[in-house]
C-alpha cells in the first residue's frame, strides 16, 4: 500500500465517525482539498525516508486551507510548488472560511517548520531525500465561536475510533517509508507514535512543537528544533 492509499482510506474511516458538542464543525482537507493532497504524496511522498517527522492534525491556517501537513500557503505554493484548486468542506463555519490558496493569513507553526526546512536544506527535493512531514490526525475541530479544538481535548468515547483509524494509518505509512527515526513535532506526536508503534526498532523522539502558543518556540523554534536533533544523535 502506498501514501496515496493509505489518505484515501483514512479519509473514508474518519468520515463515518461523528462528534458531539463541543464539536460544531468539523473540516477533512483529505476529502475537500485532496488535490492538493495527493499532489504532495506523490511529487514528495515515494520511497523510504530516514526521518519521519509527525505533527498533531491540521491547522485553520495550514493544511485546512492546502491540504499539506504544515502547511503555510506561501510556502506550499512558491517552495513546494504545489497549487491545486480546493473545494469547500461539507458544512463551513463562517468564521473559518477555506479559502485555499487564496487564503491571507499565514500559518505561523508552518512557515516556522518549512522555513527551517528551506532555510537548511534549500530546495525541497534535498529536504525530502531524507524527511517526510505528516500529521497524525487528518481533522480539524472547531467548536461553535470558530475557537480549533486539537484531538486530545476529545472526550474518550470520541477519541478512541478516531485514534484507532490514525494509529492504523500511521502503522502503514511506517511500514511504507521504513523511517530510522520517527520524530513527534511536539509531545502529543510523540506520545502517538509511541502508542501506535510500540514495537517499533528505530527511534522514536520527538522536537519541541512550532506553535506561537508556546513561548519557548516564539523565542528561536528553529535554534530549538535543531538542538533537538542533536540531542538525538540525528545529523542534520
Amino acid at each position: 500500500m502506498d501514501p496515496i492509499e493509505i489518505a484515501a482510506q483514512l479519509s473514508k474511516a474518519v468520515h463515518e465517525l461523528t462528534f458531539a458538542p463541543p464539536v460544531t464543525h468539523v473540516y477533512n482537507p483529505l476529502a475537500y482539498a485532496w488535490d492538493a493532497h495527493r499532489a504532495y504524496l506523490e511529487r514528495y511522498g515515494r520511497g523510504p525516508r530516514e526521518i519521519l517527522l509527525l505533527g498533531m492534525n491540521p491547522g485553520p491556517f495550514g493544511m485546512a486551507q492546502t491540504g499539506v501537513p504544515f502547511g503555510d500557503v506561501r510556502i506550499v505554493r512558491d517552495w513546494l510548488h504545489i497549487a491545486c484548486p480546493v473545494c469547500k468542506p461539507e458544512r463551513e463555519h463562517p468564521k473559518r472560511p477555506i479559502l485555499g490558496f487564496d487564503c491571507p493569513r499565514s500559518e505561523v507553526s508552518g512557515s516556522r517548520l518549512w522555513g527551517w526546512a528551506r532555510a537548511r536544506y534549500e530546495t525541497p527535493d534535498r529536504f525530502f531525500a531524507r524527511f517526510f512531514v505528516h500529521n497524525y490526525c487528518p481533522l480539524c475541530f472547531m467548536e461553535a465561536g470558530g475557537k480549533n479544538l486539537t484531538p486530545d481535548k476529545l472526550p474518550p468515547d470520541e477519541r478512541a475510533p478516531l485514534f484507532a483509524c490514525c494509529d492504523r494509518a500511521l502503522q502503514q505509512l511506517v511500514a511504507c517509508l521504513r523511517p530510522r527515526h520517527v520524530i513527534g513535532v511536539g509531545a502529543f506526536a510523540e506520545q502517538r507514535l509511541r502508542a501506535a508503534l510500540p514495537d517499533f526498532p528505530g527511534h522514536i523522539g520527538r522536537i519541541p512543537h512550532p506553535s506561537p502558543a508556546s513561548p519557548a518556540a516564539n523565542r528561536d523554534w528553529a535554534a530549538a528544533a535543531e538542538a533537538a536533533f542533536t540531542e538525538q544523535a540525528i545529523g542534520l
